[in-house]
């Protein structure tokens, strides 16, 4: 799940990592007031969506005076910020954040993931931060400095020595950092988090360290133990039918193609889009209903991709271990009875209770294609789209 950066830097301010004075507004008014309140110019006005690069794309701006705040405000609230990260089509703008500016003498990279490779919790760090910090990693790799924490061992305080040399800091910062840094991995840990940075994080002409950005996104498993995280979702980010889907515990992602999927597990779910991309057809999307899955899910997950206008046709890939074939079979039925299913639907079954399953289908009357394998499958349901 991700938050919108002023989101974050309330977390960071918990947590005592410094950001700058701001607020999130929702009109013109709201930015003026905001930005009087400050007490001195300039301040900067950003957009808040849940994509970077906004800068480049023209979401966050510098006023100078009130009247720069109240004519930027109003270009950027409702206009569709396109970023690398948006898409062509863009994000709409509903909310600005106010900030103070600051002087800012030097601008870095600050980051922690996981790595699910080694089990460890990397940081890293440049002191090439800022706008341009993707071509950094693309161009100049050995820009970036990487440490790896064992999180059972937790970060060290040479961990953040390494990191704070690694950027340059003058002496009387590198203190500051390294607790910076150690609140930074305890917010990372308390919250189960897949992903904080900041980007920039800046050094002033006072030698202070601020947090002029934030970004954090969170497991969405561990969601169930943080409810007041939970609350900070923004579903007007998200796209309707992922919001939908969340709603009935379907894992799904929109793509671009044109062959809805419908699958238990996730792996299974990409084996069976590349499956589908060798048969020379799209996906259009990722839909795990999960091992457990009910027939009230499988006929929700039917609702979701017919309502999306590029699905030209259906492929089912079932593997049936706890979720039997006979229950999803009852299930694909009760939905293509419920649904009016106007598309052509191809089906594919194995494991538990499959003949069952598959006499179910046959007997159900109705318009269903069975595979005898899934690269029988995604075949037949490209061709069926091709003609």
């Amino acid at each position: 799940m991700k938050i919108h950066e002023y989101q974050a830097k309330n977390i960071f301010s918990d947590y005592g990592i410094p950001v700058p004075k701001g607020n999130v507004v929702f009109t013109v008014n709201e930015a003026s007031k905001v930005a009087e309140n400050l007490g001195s110019f300039p301040v900067v006005v950003k957009a808040q969506i849940h994509a970077g690069g906004r800068g480049k794309g023209g979401g966050v701006k510098l006023a100078h005076t009130r009247d720069d705040v109240e004519t930027l405000s109003a270009q950027i609230l409702g206009m569709k910020l396109v970023t690398h990260q948006t898409g062509p089509e863009g994000q709409a703008v509903g909310k600005l954040l106010i900030e103070q500016g600051l002087d800012i003498r030097r601008e870095m990279y600050l980051g922690i993931v996981p790595d699910r490779s080694s089990a460890d919790i990397v940081i890293m760090a440049s002191v090439d931060g800022g706008m341009d910090i993707e071509e950094v990693a693309d161009k100049t790799p050995d820009r970036i400095v990487k440490v790896h924490v064992d999180p059972l061992g937790g970060l060290q305080p040479y961990h953040g020595r390494q990191i704070a040399y690694s950027l340059e800091l003058p002496d009387d910062a590198v203190k500051p950092f390294m607790v910076l840094l150690s609140s930074l991995y305890k917010l990372f840990m308390d919250l189960d988090c897949s992903l904080v940075e900041i980007n920039p994080l800046i050094l002033t002409g006072s030698n202070t360290l601020v947090a002029l950005d934030a970004k954090m996104d969170f497991d969405d498993n561990a969601l169930y133990r943080h409810p007041e995280i939970r609350e900070l979702r923004d579903e007007t980010e998200e796209a309707p039918l992922e919001v939908e889907a969340s709603k009935y515990h379907l894992n799904y992602i929109s793509l671009d193609g044109n062959i809805g999927n419908i699958v238990n597990g996730a792996g299974l779910a990409m084996a069976t889009m590349d499956i589908i991309k060798l048969a020379g057809a799209n996906p259009a999307n990722f839909l795990d209903v999960g091992g457990g899955a009910t027939s009230e899910m499988v006929e929700n997950a039917f609702r979701i991709l017919l309502k999306d206008e590029k699905v030209k046709g259906i492929l089912i890939n079932i593997f049936g271990g706890i979720l039997r074939c006979d229950v999803f079979a009852d299930g694909v039925v009760r939905a293509a009875r419920n649904t009016g299913i106007h598309i052509p639907v191809v089906v594919r079954m194995e494991g538990t209770n499959v003949e069952k399953g598959r006499q179910i289908l046959a007997d159900s009357g109705l318009n269903l294609e069975t595979a005898a394998d899934l690269k029988d499958a995604a075949k037949k349901i490209a061709a069926i789209i091709k003609n």
